[in-house]
């Protein structure tokens, strides 16, 4: 029970006495006066119970509802590749199934704190009948898109039960006490409660008795369910063990190259100093040298001097600010990868036409590793595939942990490869440092694809 002390609530002048007046000036004699009780407050193991059936309810209805929905779809349109349809309706299809995997993840991971990993490879885009083609294929071939398969059945019986299981409980629990208060008139000598014939007020006592040891174990239980049930969805969509092998394997191997790409980074930076801007700084301190010898014997040469001084001091800070710009570009860290991007396609010298969509900034060695494999990739396409436009698509999606997807095409002559000389090798070791991934598709004569994907996220929004 809650009290509140009131001062000054006394009649009469201040006397100074009481429990109220304590010495404060005007307080009367006072009171306590008891606060009337707020309303009851489940216990937060209540509180979880009926969460947990709650949720388990709109589980039921992605899993009975949508997953056998869309593994119905998805068997029909991969049958139908044989005659031609499904090749185009197989690429659409899956990708609804990879958004209802998607959002199972991110209720994994809101509702019972389970992460749930992806393993998705990047689709070539589907500007064409031969490139829609090419996407189907590469779903047809990745192990993701039939693991999701199979979950989606799995999910329709298994996971449908163990969504079932809290909300059953909380209503039959329930049952039993309504049937206790009053219900058992109506119903009894023909209605059974679990195992109790419902045949007068004594049964239906017994009925409240089953349901409040069902109410109990749906506040034990209930919880739990949700836990299984998203334990089964990553048994079922996560990536095997031999993937996340091969996984740790590319991680040990880009850590090896993020140092030799380090030391070589050091490396550059110190010959272009040392070529650059200390040769000029060292030609401009022996002209000031020579300077302070003229001024006085021949000032006209002084001058001169002077004027080749301060050429020598604008090249130096020019090579320096290029310098700037190659380790960290100034575009790049007030104005975010979007603006940095649009900035470098304005530069380009074929049309190019970006279409970025990303909502605030994102960790610096993010930005940085997606700048220039930007800035490398369309300067292949214009050096190289002779192009005659680019189109430079960067998009942020929160699906699967986070994932910034750049793509950029162009309709040049194809045949981009890794090892002639192109620079995608670097962009590679560029994205794999970050856990990043890089996927082109060049076939002879076009169009060039190039996909590049970064897991992030973003650090301050708009």
């Amino acid at each position: 029970m809650f009290t509140a002390r009131t001062a000054g609530a006394g009649v009469g002048p201040d006397t100074g006495t009481g429990p109220g007046a304590r010495g404060v000036p005007g307080a009367g004699v006072g009171t306590d006066t008891p606060r009337p009780a707020g309303p009851a407050v489940p216990s937060p193991r209540v509180r979880a119970a009926l969460l947990a059936g709650v949720r388990g309810l709109s589980l039921c209805l992605l899993s009975l509802g949508v997953s056998l929905t869309l593994f119905i779809l998805s068997v029909v349109s991969i049958a139908l590749t044989v005659l031609g349809v499904g090749l185009f309706t197989t690429p659409a299809v899956t990708h609804l199934v990879r958004m209802h995997a998607n959002q199972r993840r991110y209720l994994a991971r809101d509702w019972a704190g389970i992460t749930v990993q992806s393993s998705y490879r990047p689709l070539p885009a589907a500007t064409g009948v031969g490139a829609t083609v090419r996407r189907c294929t590469t779903l047809l071939r990745d192990p993701a898109t039939w693991r999701d398969l199979v979950w989606l059945l799995t999910d329709a019986v298994f996971g449908f039960v163990t969504a079932l299981f809290p909300a059953a409980f909380l209503a039959y629990g329930a049952e039993g006490f309504v049937i206790f208060a009053g219900v058992w008139r109506a119903v009894q000598h023909h209605y059974w409660y679990a195992f109790i014939p419902v045949e007068g007020f004594g049964t239906a006592f017994l009925c409240a008795c089953l349901g409040s040891v069902l109410l109990l174990l749906a506040a034990w239980l209930n919880p739990y369910f949700i836990q299984g049930h998203f334990h089964l969805v990553r048994a079922m969509i996560s990536p095997s063990r031999d993937a996340l092998e091969q996984r740790v394997e590319r991680l040990y191997e880009t850590r090896h190259d993020a140092v030799d790409s380090s030391a070589a980074e050091l490396r550059r930076i110190e010959r272009d100093l040392h070529d650059g801007a200390q040769a000029r700084l060292v030609a401009m301190g022996m002209s000031l040298g020579t300077i302070e010898a003229l001024v006085e014997k021949d000032p006209a040469q002084a001058k001169r001097l002077i004027a080749q001084a301060r050429e020598n001091s604008a090249e130096a800070l020019t090579e320096l600010r290029d310098l700037v710009r190659g380790i960290h570009p100034p575009v790049l860290a007030e104005r975010g990868l979007g603006d940095a991007a649009r900035a470098l396609a304005l530069r380009m010298q074929i049309p190019v036409e970006a279409d970025v969509d990303l909502d605030g900034r994102f960790p610096e060695p993010v930005e940085s590793a997606a700048y220039f494999a930007v800035s490398e990739v369309l300067t292949n396409a214009a050096k190289h595939a002779r192009a005659d436009g680019v189109w430079l698509d960067i998009h942020y999606s929160a699906d699967a942990g986070g994932m910034l997807r750049i793509a950029v095409t162009d309709d040049g002559r194809g045949g981009a490869d890794f090892g002639k000389g192109s620079g995608l090798a670097g962009v590679e070791r560029r994205l794999g440092q970050l856990d990043g991934i890089l996927a082109v598709s060049s076939p002879p004569g076009g169009p060039t694809m190039v996909t590049m994907e970064i897991p992030c996220e973003p650090v301050r929004r708009r």
